[in-house]
């Protein structure tokens, strides 16, 4: 299927920059599709089929490597801002529960910490460990 992939991203992306530039950020399919809206917006022009053949040969061969879970019970404060969007506020308050009543056990201990949105937690329930 991805056999003519190599020669379509010499014909449509060697115009602009090297090609190994590409790929060499790893992305996940919305990153993919958001290079070549960016790429569109730039000028590339291409036939829509082998925009297609070239987008599923990146999602499916450089893919975004996984992101580590949080381990909750062992992270900083700066790291539950960035991991889970958390205010300077918010993060230092899951830091103070977990010093005063020990280490989280699920979900559902997190969401006991005063000030947090139960349901911003449930989003990125996927990306906690406990």
């Amino acid at each position: 299927m991805f056999g003519q992939v190599p020669e379509l991203m010499d014909k449509h992306c060697a115009r602009c920059h090297e090609v190994a530039k590409s790929y060499s950020i790893k992305q996940d399919r919305d990153g993919w599709q958001a290079t070549f809206n960016k790429m569109a917006g730039l000028g590339m022009k291409a036939p829509d089929a082998e925009l297609k053949e070239i987008f599923e040969y990146l999602v499916k061969n450089y893919p975004a490597d996984a992101v580590a879970k949080l381990k909750i019970n062992e992270c900083r404060a700066i790291e539950l801002e960035s991991a889970l969007g958390l205010k300077r506020s918010q993060a230092a308050a899951v830091i103070a529960y977990r010093e005063k009543n020990g280490p989280f056990k699920s979900l559902a201990d997190l969401k006991k910490v005063p000030g947090l949105d139960p349901a911003k937690l449930e989003e990125k329930k996927d990306r906690l460990a406990f």
